[in-house]
């Protein structure tokens, strides 16, 4: 036997991927990602967002569907023309006007979509596979000579018949297309069909990967395709898309990593980039979502909190710093001592035995009411046990609130220190404009207290249309961060008043930390 060949096969049976030199990421974020019931984005969240997948190294991006309105070229145009290192491209149906319409937009390549299925040849566009095959032939060709970047998907192509896929794809090669791709369109696929497609596709030309995740084989799909032989994956940030939504390129970024070595993006941006997918789709992570979500770094249980602190990698398959993210001790009923003595060491509070066995004590019994245990209610706690008293610093004299006409107002009488400040701010909504009303009666001589409002978080906690709510907020400020709830029946009012209390603690903690009475901290230094 052949030591030489033995030893290339266990290599590959260890890491399938070794044949790729390169993973190409395709974003589509800004198109099928936009197709998301109840997305919709202005050509300045286009151009926002593609800035971020830029930074982050994205290597093509899909500015939208040219077709769709002027509205979408428009978004498209600013993308095209803000001199991104990324090839910018546009979807295409499968006719001319749609590559008219892309050429008017100055993108540099087409997405061009062509039915493969039977389903979309017969019954969706009432039409034939030879007359697609010379339709999708004479596309490619227009598109070359209008000098652009070509890539032919087959729409539902892993329900589609092989052979014919085969012979589809493989003259859109023949005609000039730079790749082809595969395309699970309704997410129906297994691992095994997508293997069985691709390696047919990839012996034709480059093939790229486009899957959805209805039957939660979405990065499985990935990996077998990886395999198979392509060689880019398109997806989308946070895996937002139509029904269950596409794969979600920061999990494709980080597995491929981690798993193989492979490099796609930087990394340390992920999380940054998830972020402002979010706040600019309006489509919130899921707390347990990998990467981005707000327990994946997140630990309460005693057992794994302790191991934590001796070890990071203990209970983490790679350092949250990774992503650009950092580690979060949790308090509720699971916690234990070492978790309790780091949440307050990070406030810098001093404990003995006796006291931190009494914080672990009350910690616990909020949790075992169904408790979130907050920093303020941890810096609470202490201090009772302590038989302290806290002078605070920020305190909601006044709220009021008007969300009539077009602009919402919130108004806010504050005690800041010794004196009381009253401001008024403007929002998209009430809750907005009370932050922002907020930030104007913290300024001081044309400065503001510089903070971020890291997470937002509310939950109904009794029923009907007078339902009391709880909202947690996370605030930080420099490098440091509090969480803190507060509950109402007006939404508004619980808000503010969370955001004021964090306020009081972060500004009263950087009293703290400069060693002055909390009244003579400017609130400005920032």
């Amino acid at each position: 036997m052949d030591a030489t060949a033995t030893t290339t096969d266990t290599e590959d049976l260890l890491n399938p991927l070794t044949h790729l030199d390169e993973v190409q990421l395709l974003d589509t974020t800004l198109r099928d990602g936009e197709q998301m019931p109840g997305v919709s984005l202005t050509p300045a969240d286009k151009l926002t967002l593609a800035r971020e997948l830029d930074a982050a190294g994205i290597h093509v991006i899909e500015a939208g569907s040219a077709c769709t309105s002027e509205g979408e070229r428009e978004g498209i145009r600013r993308v095209a023309r803000e001199g991104l290192d990324a090839t910018v491209t546009s979807f295409a149906r499968g006719v001319r006007s749609d590559i008219d319409r892309a050429l008017d937009c100055d993108v540099d390549g087409v997405n061009l979509v062509v039915p493969a299925s039977d389903k979309h040849v017969e019954t969706k566009v009432g039409s034939t596979r030879e007359e697609v095959v010379e339709r999708t032939v004479d596309l490619v060709e227009y598109a070359n000579d209008h000098g652009l970047w070509v890539e032919v998907l087959g729409e539902d192509g892993s329900r589609a018949d092989l052979d014919y896929l085969e012979r589809l794809l493989g003259a859109g090669l023949d005609a000039g297309a730079d790749r082809i791709c595969y395309c699970d369109t309704v997410g129906a696929a297994d691992p095994e069909r997508t293997a069985e497609v691709v390696t047919r596709l990839a012996a034709l030309g480059p093939t790229s990967l486009h899957t959805h995740d209805d039957l939660g084989f979405g990065m499985a799909n990935v990996h077998a395709g990886l395999t198979a032989g392509a060689d880019t994956v398109h997806g989308t940030v946070n895996g937002v898309g139509e029904r269950a939504g596409n794969v979600a390129l920061e999990e494709v970024a980080i597995a491929l990593s981690r798993s193989y070595d492979i490099d796609t993006v930087e990394l340390e941006r992920l999380y940054r980039l998830c972020r402002v997918v979010s706040e600019t789709t309006g489509v919130a992570i899921p707390p347990n979502k990998a990467v981005a979500g707000a327990n994946a770094f997140a630990h309460e249980s005693g057992i794994h909190t302790d191991g934590t602190l001796k070890d990071g990698t203990m209970y983490e398959p790679y350092p949250p710093e990774t992503v650009g993210r950092e580690r979060r001790l949790v308090l509720g009923k699971h916690a234990g001592r070492a978790g309790v003595a780091a949440a307050l060491a990070e406030h810098d509070l001093d404990v003995d035995d006796d006291e931190l066995r009494e914080v672990v004590s009350r910690v616990k019994d909020l949790g075992d009411r169904g408790k979130r245990v907050t920093d303020a209610d941890l810096l609470a706690i202490t201090e009772d046990v302590q038989d302290r008293e806290r002078d605070r610093y920020v305190e909601l004299v006044d709220l009021s609130t008007s969300s009539g006409g077009n602009l919402p107002t919130s108004s806010v009488r504050l005690r800041v220190g010794d004196e009381e400040r009253v401001a008024s701010g403007t929002g998209a909504g009430p809750v907005d404009a009370g932050l922002e009303a907020v930030r104007a009666a913290l300024a001081d001589d044309g400065d503001g207290v510089s903070f971020e409002l890291d997470s937002y978080h509310v939950d109904a906690i009794t029923g009907g249309t007078d339902a009391v709510v709880t909202v947690e907020v996370d605030l930080s400020r420099g490098d440091r961060s509090v969480s803190v709830s507060s509950s109402d029946a007006d939404i508004t009012r619980a808000s503010v008043v969370a955001m004021v209390d964090a306020l009081d603690r972060l500004l009263s903690a950087a009293a703290g930390e400069e060693g002055v009475e909390p009244d003579a901290v400017t609130p400005a230094d920032d």
